[in-house]
């Protein structure tokens, strides 16, 4: 049934996935509000088919502006975070290219940045600022990259630049990986699901596919804004604690569990 599993997953997801991406890409034509949540109840619906179980601590956003800044593990926070509420992502450049996972991000509304060019930087915030404008909620990873699961890297204060716009709000936000069909998440396991480094992608998909069902808590923490005596620099220290704090937690919890 292992060997079995990702096909029957994959033949699921591409049954569901292909007929609603037109769908999807209507709304965004004509029906902004619709696309903003229309990605929300098919990721919820992608979980399932993945066997992911999510569980969620704290009171995620539902509205904007605000922009959620999470630790990133896996190409799995995608739907996670997708899951919790009803967001867009701000994705590198790189991704804009990528075959399908790149018609996927634009059908939800992604903001693509490209690091290494001021100009486009530039029209990039312009971007945001607009979307912040429109009430939306924005994800960033403020890493720069994935991580082990197990470690949380230094937040790059230059990201949070996007919260500097008047009314944002920050959410930090905790992903943690901690079980494995019914039982804690082990430090063996976890390279399964943790894409990170030097890790192909689709190699790494087909094994977590094979693996079997998991569960991912998402930690909604008290959103923070810039103002007063808190600067951007502040700002990130203060998130990156939050989220490597929480992550010790529900790990330790994992670990005690087992």
């Amino acid at each position: 049934m292992t060997r079995l599993r990702p096909f029957l997953i994959l033949a699921v997801f591409a049954a569901i996935t292909l007929p609603l991406m037109p769908l999807q890409q209507l709304f965004v034509w004509t029906w902004p509000r619709m696309a903003r949540v229309f990605p929300m109840h098919y990721h919820r619906l992608v979980l399932k088919i993945l066997g992911v179980r999510l569980k969620i601590v704290g009171a995620p956003l539902a509205d904007g502006p605000a922009l959620l800044a999470s630790n990133h593990v896996s190409w799995l926070d995608i739907p996670v975070l997708s899951a919790v509420a009803p967001i867009s992502f701000i994705a590198k450049r790189e991704v804009n290219g990528w075959p399908f996972f790149g018609s996927l991000a634009r059908l939800q509304r992604t903001v693509f940045v490209d690091r290494n060019r001021r100009h486009a930087t530039g029209n990039s915030r312009d971007e945001m600022h607009e979307r912040f404008k429109a009430g939306d909620l924005l994800v960033l990873f403020p890493e720069g990259t994935s991580s082990d699961g197990i470690h949380v890297l230094p937040f790059k204060s230059a990201f949070f630049g996007a919260a500097e716009y008047p009314d944002v709000l920050v959410q930090p936000v905790t992903i943690a990986y901690t079980g494995h069909r019914g039982l804690p998440m082990t430090r063996r396991l976890l390279p399964f699901y943790a894409w990170y480094g030097g890790m192909e992608l689709a190699p790494h998909l087909w094994a977590a596919l094979a693996q079997g069902p998991i569960e991912v808590t998402v930690h909604c923490h008290q959103p923070l804004s810039l103002g007063g005596e808190l600067t951007r620099k502040q700002l990130a220290r203060h998130v990156e604690t939050l989220v490597k704090g929480s992550l010790a937690a529900a790990l330790h919890r994992r670990d005690e569990m087992g």
